[in-house]
């Protein structure tokens, strides 16, 4: 079973599965094509985590990690930013641009976990590229979110190729039109004849580095030369017997884990209890300032991921939930626009993978005859020197993409993943929560209303929520919005495995154009 955000990469993915590929190879050709046919949200630009079960390991079965995020460039400095009239990390251009990790990721998978040859794996979103794709509704609609952003910024050198990659006809294509990008189609021949070296210390690398020169960037080859993804022990909490697992910091998955186990304090509830959505906010605004103040990459931490997760930490962050909305404040325990697919193969491996631009299309950075649109990452720095996430050459920031997975003591149960932002530990929260609380099934758990920390006492809630559950929240001292637009609130997919008859379940986000192909 492949889910991923877009019909044509989860039939790719399915394609793979049975030319004999397994959950890596799906995973990684259907990444693939998601380059290609959302670049609203990712790119051969981004950055990348996964986890990865093996089914056949020789202990029986375990779980991998695989952190693909990028650091800083050598010559991006705080005195650099500050000197060139920034008081704090823009958003576009070449400051935020920091080592995409993406082809890094998909090589390293390949060679590490893939049975198939690797020009394989990319051979579908070739094709795509080059033949063109028709683009769906709710890509159409944030790629002309994205033309309005860059048209006015087409004065910059360095974003002014955007226009010419992604509106080639003078604007965003619309629902339905053929998007062709000749220029990546020969970027990802180039990294499947090199098996993504190129990219790194190749003819791409030599590009970049060229035109990050001549536009005033940061990003150079020896930044690129140096950079390789690390393998990462998983991270996890027990939820009411379920395993929870996320990848480590610098990721922000260590939110979602610490929000559950705020909620594991209380006794479970029905669904649309007033208390329990309220205890539910109320834990996120916690975990979520916690995260901000001490999640960063994991050299530079100078908390543990244990310490945070303690029962004892928890415990004196529950008691800070009361009967009204708080304004949170970090504690301090004892020392110590992304993409997601989910695939399974018939072996009980599976692979929980998400990719990502940050912000949209990223940067607004494209490269000239390549097609790459390159991340906006580095925005998520501060120019704060006591900071924990203060900017650093060759430091990793922390980083909003998290791939999830779930076990029952040794057994797989299966990959789950919310893209989207700040909502993602939110969406893993609420998810993990329909699953193991209320028993949903994928599908029935997605498809849920979702609410939305959005900064002090001010929540968003998706309309599916009864009137008297907003109307309760607002009586707490929460500052509701009524939400209009579904894309902010994240997109999922889950596929749960049986253990004992291997037929898989799977759950699509109804937020986007997404779809579930079976073998």
């Amino acid at each position: 079973m492949v889910a991923a955000s877009q019909p044509q990469a989860s039939q790719v993915g399915r394609d793979i599965l049975m030319q004999g590929g397994n959950a890596v190879d799906a995973a990684i050709a259907t990444a693939a094509v998601l380059s290609v046919v959302e670049p609203t949200g990712n790119g051969i630009g981004g950055d990348a985590f996964a986890l990865v079960w093996l089914a056949d390991d020789a202990q029986g079965g375990k779980l991998h990690g695989l952190n693909a995020s990028g650091h800083a460039p050598a010559g991006l400095t705080p005195e650099a930013v500050k000197a060139a009239g920034f008081d704090e990390m823009p958003l576009h251009g070449w400051t935020p641009v920091t080592v995409p990790g993406v082809p890094a990721a998909w090589a390293t998978l390949s060679k590490t976990y893939g049975k198939l040859d690797f020009a394989t794996l990319l051979a579908p979103a070739i094709r795509i590229a080059r033949e063109g794709f028709p683009v769906s509704p709710v890509i159409a609609k944030l790629w002309a979110r994205g033309e309005r952003q860059f048209r006015a910024e087409a004065d910059d050198p360095a974003v002014a190729p955007w226009l010419d990659a992604f509106a080639p006809h003078g604007r965003a294509p619309r629902a339905g039109e053929i998007h062709r990008n000749e220029s990546q189609a020969r970027t990802l021949e180039s990294l499947a004849a090199t098996h993504c070296e190129s990219f790194y210390r190749g003819e791409l690398a030599e590009k970049i580095d060229a035109f990050s020169r001549q536009t005033g960037g940061y990003l150079r080859a020896e930044d690129l030369a140096g950079y390789q993804p690390e393998w990462v022990e998983p991270i996890s909490v027990n939820y009411r017997g379920i395993d929870v697992w996320e990848i480590p910091p610098n990721g922000q998955g260590m939110v979602a884990l610490m929000a559950l186990r705020l909620m594991e304090g209380f006794d479970p509830a029905v669904r649309d209890d007033p208390e329990l959505l309220h205890r539910q906010i109320e834990a996120m605004k916690l975990a979520y300032t916690d995260g901000h103040h001490h999640i960063t990459d994991s050299a530079h931490m100078a908390t543990s991921v244990a310490s945070l997760l303690s029962d004892a930490y928890a415990e004196t962050r529950r008691r800070l939930i009361t009967d009204t909305a708080i304004d949170p404040t970090p504690g301090e325990p004892q020392a110590g626009g992304t993409v997601y697919l989910a695939t399974a193969d018939a072996d009980g491996n599976m692979v929980s993978y998400i990719q990502s631009n940050y912000h949209g299309f990223g940067s607004g950075v494209v490269v000239p005859d390549t097609g790459i649109s390159l991340q906006n990452r580095g925005h998520g720095f501060s120019l704060d020197p006591d900071h924990v996430n203060t900017l650093a050459p060759g430091k990793r920031t922390f980083h909003t993409i998290i791939p999830g997975f779930l076990t029952r003591g040794d057994t797989a149960l299966g990959p789950f993943g919310v893209m989207g932002g700040f909502m993602q530990p939110q969406g893993h929260m609420q998810v993990v929560m329909n699953l193991v609380d209320y028993h949903l099934n994928p599908q029935a758990a997605l498809d849920a209303p979702r609410w939305q920390w959005m900064g002090g006492r001010k929540v968003g809630i998706e309309p599916g929520y009864p009137l008297h559950l907003v109307r309760d929240m607002a009586e707490r001292g929460h500052e509701v919005t009524l939400a209009v637009d579904s894309t902010a609130y994240g997109r999922g997919q889950i596929i749960l495995r049986d253990p004992q008859t291997g037929v898989c379940c799977g759950g699509t986000e109804p937020r986007t154009d997404a779809s579930i192909a079976v073998v």
